[in-house]
């Protein structure tokens, strides 16, 4: 028992979960589609040249956010390039739109069936979204000489290639979903990452071990502890969360006589309620001049234009760049925040089940006091978040012999946030089948 007790809990889960038949089919299940993902990953489209597309991507650091939301396909211009960010993004303004438009909102409010109308209606934008996105890195890449030009049926049967195949990575997520363990949609992002970082980290080796002795090792060592602090902060972050202390007064009928009893429990407000939409809404924002400036930039060797101006100016190796994600990661952070928060309706939800938070009257006082308290907390989340989201600017800044290792502070949110919610997932089940167990 002591040595049970003395596995960490992470592996000890793992352990407990393999051990069981169901689980292990469900682990079984989620490491075959992801097998299935990475399969087709590498089914490139016709008419790619592959040496020049790894080029591009060596000096076009703009095409690393669309990569890794891909799960590493975008390198490879697979025909599930566009991965399933179209998706994410679909999502996202779904989000935005159901506490704008009063018939999304009811909706909303209709328990399963809303939501599953509303996930419904996220599939349909999504075949759009994954169109342009699609028709635009395909016209990008062409005027790159990576891929061969065309027009007509040729360019319609790649578009839809690309739809189809974001399509099928958003089936593969929902399958992951339903029959195995953690998000789907998740799950394949965080498989793509997890399936580029041993090249990433060899050619960073490679690239940084120079010098003799001792001191040639010195950068790598250094970048290992970034990333390991990096990952203990978005942990206690991710976790982080404030309690506000919750009393609920209800009557109970017995023996002929009313009774009054009471109960307490609280109410978890996350610092970080946004997770990574503002990353997500603050990388769109700040790559999206530059993508657009490139189509007018001057050619080589001619005078410079104010496209080329602002092609550096929103230039990954500008100051201003990462300045401006700073400050709108900030603001993302609090929009987000409060559209989440306003959805939920905390205030009216404790009213109508007859809770209240001690000192506070119910009704607009108790809206004031959870108003106040979110904000305040919000900070935090949001300084957390921005200081994350320049991380690889300061790595690169401090350590310029490691520029090949792109230390992505999404991604590491994105793996340190599936791994812990797939873990709660284990747990969860575990506990429900112990509990089982023991009733029979």
């Amino acid at each position: 028992m002591q040595r049970r007790q003395a596995r960490p809990r992470l592996l000890q889960a793992m352990f407990d979960a393999i051990r069981i038949p169901d689980l292990r089919r469900r682990i079984l299940f989620t490491v075959g589609m992801l097998a299935i993902f990475r399969f087709i990953a590498h089914v490139p489209l016709p008419g790619v040249d592959a040496g020049a597309l790894q080029e591009l991507f060596q000096r076009n650091a703009l095409l690393g956010m669309l990569d890794l939301f891909s799960g590493g396909a975008m390198r490879y211009f697979s025909v599930v390039a566009m991965g399933v960010y179209p998706y994410i993004t679909a999502s996202i303004v779904m989000q935005l739109m159901v506490p704008i438009i009063p018939r999304l909102q009811a909706l909303s409010q209709e328990g399963e069936a809303g939501r599953n109308k509303i996930n419904q209606y996220t599939h349909w934008l999504t075949v759009p979204m994954a169109g342009i996105a699609g028709y635009g890195q395909i016209i990008l890449l062409q005027r790159e000489g990576v891929v061969t030009a065309m027009s007509g049926l040729p360019m319609a049967a790649m578009v839809l290639a690309t739809i189809a195949g974001t399509m099928f990575l958003v089936w593969l997520g929902e399958l992951i979903t339903e029959y195995g363990i953690g998000n789907g949609v998740s799950i394949i992002i965080f498989g793509g990452i997890v399936a580029g970082l041993p090249t990433m980290i060899g050619q960073g080796i490679l690239a940084a071990a120079v010098g003799t002795g001792l001191e040639r090792y010195v950068p790598i060592a250094a970048f290992i502890a970034i990333v390991i602090v990096t990952m203990a902060v978005i942990v206690i972050f991710t976790e982080a969360h404030r309690r506000i202390p919750v009393q609920y007064a209800r009557s109970v009928f017995r023996g002929g006589r009313m009774y009054r009893q009471a109960g307490s429990t609280h109410i978890p407000l996350r610092v970080n309620t946004a997770g990574m939409i503002p990353l997500i809404f603050g990388m769109s924002l700040v790559i999206f001049p530059g993508m657009i400036a490139s189509y007018f930039v001057a050619p080589a060797g001619a005078e410079p234009n104010l496209a080329n101006t602002i092609q550096n100016l929103f230039s990954p190796a500008s100051m201003f760049y990462w300045g401006l994600y700073f400050v709108l990661v900030v603001a993302f952070t609090f929009f987000y925040t409060m559209v989440i928060f306003g959805q939920q309706d905390l205030p009216g939800v404790l009213q109508r089940q007859g809770g209240f938070i001690p000192g506070i009257r119910p009704g607009k006082h108790t809206a004031d006091y959870l108003n106040q308290v979110i904000k305040r907390i919000t900070w935090a989340g949001a300084l957390f978040l921005a200081v994350v989201a320049i991380m690889p600017f300061m790595a690169q800044k401090a350590l310029p012999n490691i520029q090949v290792i792109q230390l992505s502070s999404m991604g590491l949110l994105i793996m340190v946030g599936v791994i812990l919610d797939t873990m709660k997932q284990i747990e969860a089940q575990l506990v429900m089948r112990r509990y089982e167990g023991f009733i029979k």
